[in-house]
Parts: structure tokens; sequence; C-alpha cells
């Protein structure tokens, strides 16, 4: 006896599973990124119809944390930069966003041999009890930068560190 498909109900089936073959599938992709929203403590306060992206800018009443994501993104271009591997650069940019100069620490370029450094540290005292810490160089690949507490006598660093005197 010949059997004949029932090919309404079988493509009716193969419909539906393709169709939630895709809404799975829709389900799983990545939804397009969107930069965080700035907040109102650590960002400028955009202009209506500006086109202009998000930029961090200096909070000068907030805490070290509210201050990283500009530390972070000056970091981040004297790195991108041809002057990666001089501290002075560092500093100067940081001055430049608005750090307080008197407020950094920052190792030296090179080895007591003349060699550039592996890892090259700065830091700006954020307040009574922070710091804003950053770390570059070939030992440390991307550029890091975090908040810590402040070590004794309102130091930043440990160890030996060059004179800011420029």
């Amino acid at each position: 006896m010949l059997r004949r498909p029932a090919a309404p109900a079988a493509r009716t089936f193969a419909s539906a599973a393709a169709a939630v073959l895709v809404l799975s599938l829709a389900a799983c992709s990545p939804e397009p990124t969107q930069p965080p929203p700035p907040s109102a403590s650590a960002s400028t306060v955009p202009t209506p119809g500006a086109t202009e992206p998000w930029a961090p800018a200096l909070v000068p009443d907030g805490t070290a944390a509210d201050n990283l994501p500009l530390f972070a993104s000056v970091i981040a271009q004297v790195w991108a930069s041809d002057q990666r591997a001089q501290g002075r650069a560092y500093i100067d940019a940081l001055v430049a966003a608005g750090f307080d100069k008197a407020a950094m620490q920052v190792t030296a370029d090179e080895t007591t041999v003349g060699n550039p450094v592996e890892s090259l540290q700065f830091s700006v005292r954020w307040g009574e009890t922070e710091c804003l810490v950053g770390q570059v160089g070939p030992s440390t690949g991307d550029p890091v930068t975090t908040v810590t507490d402040q070590l004794a006598e309102g130091r930043c660093l440990i160890g030996a560190t060059r004179p800011i005197d420029w």
C-alpha cells in the first residue's frame, strides 16, 4: 500500500520549525552597542542637537572614581602617541586635562643603566585618601588605570619617583 505524503502538514511543520529557528537565532544575536550614557557627575552636559560624542571631563568636586574616565582617556591618548615611553608626556597631558601637577608622581623613564623601563607608573593624589594610578610599558600591554588608597604621607606610588620640576 502506498502512502500519500501529507504535504500540507509537512510544509506547515517545516515552516513553523524555520520560524522558530530564525527567532531563536535573532534572540541570540548581539545588540548594537551604545556608549554608556554619561553620568551627570563625570561628564560635560551635551547641548541639544550636538553631534559630538560624549567625552569625559574633570570633576573637581568629585571622587577619584568620578575622574577615572578622564584619567584613563588621557593615558590612552598618550599611549597611542610616539611619546608613549616618556613619563613627562603623561604628566603634561594630565595637567592639560586639568589635574593638579603638584599632586602627581612619576617613575623614571630609564633603568639605572640607561635602558627604557619595562613599566612606567604615574599617579595623581585625589583628596585626602585616594589616588588615580596609571601604568604603561612593554610589560604591561595595554595601559592600566585604577583608583587606590593613598599610602603614608599622601604618596600614591611605592619606591623612588622622579622630581616633576618642569
